[in-house]
């Protein structure tokens, strides 16, 4: 496996919408000083260069402290960054193809929204599973919330780690215990708060009493 389990249990999703005066690179590295072990670059609002230098600042505060970085969706940008890797959905790139693309050793999520989603991204080599929406959220509008029964069903049917994903704060969080998860994949709950180090570490202390 590319991936410690671990090292998926607080996992970050960058997202500009409430940078205000600061720098998305604070903000990420405040996030890791509050316990986020996993982050995921998704700016989908920058192009070309611009997209690639916010990557690249993002990239060296995460490395700063040992903590993975892939990119959302994009696996020609994580290849010029040389990041962790990618998370794909089920509407983009193909596990086999992104694999071919960037290597043997670097990691490979993927969003799955039921079980048979989950095994098919098993059986072509994806390193962890994404699974949501658990609750409603604001970031995918189109996506009905997953039930927790599919939720519990997903994580017994792979041995690879299943990360939930949508909605997700410390109001809800301890609602996911003894569903099998292996961390939970946050993006307002982090970065939404007016201090985004003490938002991970509120979250990471739930998280540590069923994980």
């Amino acid at each position: 496996m590319r991936v410690d389990r671990e090292k998926l249990c607080l996992y970050a999703v960058t997202d500009r919408h409430w940078l205000g005066e600061d720098t998305l690179e604070h903000q990420v590295e405040q996030a890791i000083l509050g316990g986020a072990t996993f982050v995921q670059f998704r700016e989908k609002q920058l192009q070309g260069e611009e997209l690639l230098e916010q990557g690249r600042r993002v990239l060296e505060a995460c490395r700063r402290y040992q903590v993975p970085m892939i990119v959302n969706d994009d696996v020609s940008l994580a290849i010029s960054l040389d990041a962790d890797g990618v998370h794909v959905g089920q509407g983009d790139m193909q596990v086999q193809e992104a694999r071919r693309m960037l290597g043997p050793e670097k990691i490979i999520g993927v969003s799955a929204h039921n079980v048979e989603e989950a095994l098919e991204a098993q059986r072509d080599g994806a390193d962890y599973l994404g699974a949501g929406a658990v609750f409603a959220t604001g970031t995918k509008r189109d996506t009905s919330a997953l039930a927790r029964e599919t939720l519990k069903e997903i994580c017994q049917s792979v041995e690879i780690p299943v990360v939930a994903i949508g909605g997700i704060d410390v109001c809800n969080v301890a609602s996911l215990a003894g569903t099998g998860i292996g961390g939970v994949a946050v993006i307002h709950g982090i970065f939404g708060k007016e201090d985004v180090r003490q938002g991970a570490a509120e979250l990471k202390g739930l998280l540590k009493t069923f994980l």
